[in-house]
């Protein structure tokens, strides 16, 4: 018999936190409450969870210190992020922090379940068995999660990492933002963020910059493209 996804969710407004706790009980996953990061914090160190879900303003320890302790403890873990902020920072500082995802408040109840679903169907994915991607002197290496240019180590984030990997299993073919938003932060494309473009950006700084043979391309209009020039 399959256990239940166990979810923990932090959040400090008693009535959204119940809100929360009801509905996705009553859709068959356990649900472990936490009414501060501290506490939050606490329970990641002492039980197993299968998704946490994030208030961004907490009080002792916030949503954001919280999503990097998690990140320190499991690199996988999905996160799904709730604030009453919704700029293109603030999704920025979140999905820095280690976030998955990121909904804004208020938000309908079948939309959390859409992300709590996709999150958790995304990680009970098998992994791949290729151990090792590769254009030109760009690798990535799957199993130690490392990335190398021309023999150097190159320092990513897990956010950049998951976007590298996207691009590279996509390598020679235009992806657009919207293939890149559904595939790698498992949400639909918001026309009016720029999130997507400062990721690719960060990227390019960090593969790209140092060496002569650029390998992310823009194709104006239509989205991006690893490849090497011809």
């Amino acid at each position: 018999m399959n256990q239940k996804p166990h979810l923990l969710v932090v959040e400090d407004e008693p009535k959204v936190a119940l809100f929360i706790k009801k509905g996705l009980e009553t859709q068959s996953y356990t649900v472990t409450v936490a009414a501060d990061g501290r506490e939050g914090k606490r329970l990641i160190g002492s039980e197993r969870f299968n998704l946490a879900i994030l208030d961004v303003n907490l009080p002792f320890v916030s949503g954001l210190e919280l999503a990097q302790y998690i990140r320190t403890k499991n690199a996988t873990l999905p996160i799904l992020m709730l604030t009453a902020l919704d700029t293109t920072t603030d999704k920025l500082m979140g999905f820095e922090a280690g976030a998955d995802d990121y909904l804004a408040k208020p938000f309908d109840f079948l939309e959390l379940l859409a992300r709590v679903k996709s999150l958790l169907r995304r990680t009970a994915l098998p992994e791949e068995t290729e151990p090792v991607l590769r254009l030109s002197d760009l690798e990535l290496d799957m199993r130690a999660k490392v990335a190398r240019r021309a023999g150097r180590t190159i320092d990513l984030t897990a956010r950049e990492f998951a976007l590298l990997e996207y691009l590279l299993r996509n390598a020679g073919r235009v992806v657009s933002r919207v293939d890149i938003a559904e595939q790698v932060w498992d949400i639909g494309f918001d026309t009016g963020t720029n999130v997507i473009d400062v990721y690719v950006n960060y990227l390019r700084n960090k593969i790209d910059k140092d060496f002569p043979n650029k390998l992310i391309q823009t194709v104006v209009g239509m989205g991006y493209v690893l490849k090497e020039k011809n």
